[in-house]
């Protein structure tokens, strides 16, 4: 329902004299200073992180160095609740989310924490992200231990005291209690789709962001 709604107000954006861009900018923001450690070798580690339609926050890491694989889905809920039309309701607890499994001898959890306050979306917004509306958009850290959840928080109490953003970062950082996968056609949904109206307003944007403000960290795919 949601996506329907976006699609009607990008046509009307696009009729404009003067162009309405509904994706979020990027934000120059610094590296954490609080930050688990490059590890020494090889291994796999995971993020889920939620902020918004989890097709562009799937789209944005999937470029991110050391990044081997994102699976978009849904966190915050129960099993039984974990399907995409029960989800879009806003009344299952869910938030579209994102599960990222990293290496963590080539970036850091503060580093893909960067890439997600800077580029993937707008920690300011309550309970929507852009064009979409309802409490399974909102800015989420899903924390799977008390490293993660120590530099999450203080990565927020730096920017916010920072005041890196305009208004105070609304992220909540809480326990993951489970990840459940989205149905597959919700998979890459943003390169099987790039011209996708949705895609190209609002994910697209994302990666540009990402390849041109944090080069460092961005890769091709």
């Amino acid at each position: 329902m949601y996506r329907i709604v976006a699609c009607v107000l990008f046509v009307v954006c696009l009729s404009l004299p003067v162009a309405c861009n509904t994706s979020s900018a990027a934000v120059k923001i610094p590296d954490p200073a609080t930050d688990s450690p490059l590890a020494k070798s090889k291994s796999k580690e995971t993020a889920v992180l939620a902020g918004g339609c989890f097709w562009g926050i799937q789209a944005v890491f999937e470029h991110v160095k050391g990044v081997s694989a994102v699976t978009a889905g849904y966190s915050g809920g129960t099993a039984q609740t974990a399907q995409y039309e029960t989800v879009s309701t806003g009344a299952t607890g869910h938030a579209e989310s994102v599960k990222i499994v990293y290496d963590p001898s080539r970036i850091s959890y503060g580093q893909l924490l960067k890439v997600y306050f800077s580029v993937a979306h707008d920690p300011t917004q309550l309970n929507r992200q852009g064009p979409d509306d309802g409490t399974q958009y909102r800015s989420v850290i899903f924390y799977a231990g008390e490293e993660q959840r120590c530099v999450a928080e203080a990565y927020i109490d730096q920017l916010n005291k920072a005041k890196a953003f305009s208004s105070a970062i609304v992220t909540q950082v809480v326990p993951l209690k489970g990840f459940y996968a989205a149905e597959d056609y919700h998979q890459d949904y943003a390169v099987h789709h790039p011209d996708d109206l949705y895609i190209r307003m609002n994910d697209l944007p994302k990666v540009e962001h990402l390849k041109q403000e944090l080069p460092e960290l961005y890769v091709k795919r």
